[in-house]
């Protein structure tokens, strides 16, 4: 009665090499919307693939999709997408195409899951999509110079996507967002990266946590955007004269909360970011915790721990307008009176070395010299160059473990 009604269950559509479906390309001349199509293991070479109707393309053994360094591989189309369990390989550099070994373009509901993508140009590039879910992925990319990689995951101008529990490195940026709004990129690890571990432009109301940004040379850039929650992440092992854990710049009412900012020369560099809120941070032996540039307005920082850092807060003037408040600094030296696990003296965590170092970067060199030393601790009692306001007026006695 049931096919009476509702007409046959159709089967699913096998890709073999050698069988009379050899190909993805022929299978998808017969698919119709709402298909499953399971590629068996196997290596296939093919012309770029389009993905134009609402298929399932599941891969069982892992088959390899080689692209031969020439074109893409594949090209999703069509809304409700699902790619699943591919090997995707060799798609070649070109300075005049932004080659990708998966293409989603125009599509909404597509969900790229558990694929595997080595030495693509671009790994995976979204543009102009909705809803897209992109989880579980491997992109490997050279780890060579910057032109010889472009993204591992590139969004651009998308909406609603979720970029989950990925693992991305070797590649230029290795998660890249332009012009998207209500992004969630959560619990990817990203490393090993040319550039940025993440490259966030132009990108509003996103939410970003739980992720692993790890030896990445310039870090993360989050830049141009307003309304971003930033919760959970670690930024690690960035070093270089141009490196930090994490950039922020010409950022509006966004939230940095439990994040893990461990041996980056610079843990946090904030230029243009107004009305930001810091929170539960703990900044770890890193060359400088934070630089907090003049034009930063409004931005607050609450029960943050600074252990261990050659300087754990700089800046490049006396008029600095930020809000220290209840953090703790492993160089207070004040006293708890009261016991109520607060200092009773504010503590400038400002060097006055700190500020020489940013005047003339070859001062450096005088790091654990005598002379330094007394000038910080005569600073300390009697500021004169060093940002006054710039204080925590309740320095916590204690981190809590």
């Amino acid at each position: 009665m049931v096919a009476l009604l509702w007409g046959p269950v159709r089967r699913p559509i096998e890709v073999r090499p050698g069988s009379a479906v050899a190909t993805l390309t022929a299978a998808l001349r017969q698919a119709q919307a709402g298909d499953t199509i399971i590629v068996h293991a196997g290596t296939y070479r093919e012309p770029p693939i389009i993905v134009d109707r609402s298929v399932t393309i599941l891969g069982e053994g892992r088959p390899v999709f080689d692209g031969g360094g020439a074109h893409e591989i594949v090209e999703i189309r069509a809304d409700d997408v699902t790619l699943h369990g591919l090997v995707l390989q060799n798609v070649g550099v070109s300075y005049t195409e932004d080659r990708a070994a998966i293409r989603i373009d125009g599509a909404r509901r597509c969900r790229v899951e558990d694929n595997e993508l080595d030495n693509a140009f671009f790994g995976i590039y979204a543009a102009r999509v909705d809803g897209c879910r992109i989880a579980g992925n491997v992109v490997r990319g050279t780890g060579q110079r910057q032109s010889g990689n472009a993204n591992a995951i590139h969004l651009y101008s998308t909406r609603n996507v979720v970029v989950l529990h990925n693992t991305v490195s070797g590649h230029r940026d290795g998660i890249y967002l332009e012009f998207s709004r209500h992004a969630r990129i959560e619990g990817n690890q990203s490393s090993a990266n040319t550039r940025y571990g993440l490259h966030f432009m132009f990108s509003d109301s996103c939410d970003y946590r739980d992720n692993d940004f790890r030896d990445n040379v310039s870090g993360v850039a989050v830049m141009y955007s307003h309304a971003v929650t930033m919760v959970d992440n670690a930024f690690s092992g960035s070093h270089g004269p141009a490196s930090y854990g994490l950039l922020l710049k010409e950022l509006r009412d966004s939230r940095l909360i439990g994040n893990r900012f461990r041996d980056n020369t610079v843990g946090l560099y904030i230029e243009g970011t107004d009305r930001l809120t810091a929170a539960d941070n703990e900044f770890v032996d890193c060359g400088w915790g934070i630089k907090l540039m003049a034009n930063a307005d409004d931005d607050s920082f609450e029960h943050n721990r600074f252990t261990g850092n050659s300087f754990d807060v700089t800046t490049n003037s006396r008029a600095t307008r930020a809000r220290f408040h209840g953090n703790y600094w492993d160089r207070y030296t004040g006293y708890d009176l009261d016991r109520d696990g607060y200092g009773d003296v504010p503590f400038r965590p400002v060097r006055l070395f700190g500020l020489a170092v940013e005047q003339h970067p070859a001062a450096l060199l005088l790091a654990r010299s005598f002379f330094m030393d007394l000038l910080d601790t005569a600073e300390r009692v009697l500021p004169i160059l060093t940002p006054e306001a710039l204080s925590d007026d309740r320095p916590l006695m204690r981190w809590p473990r």
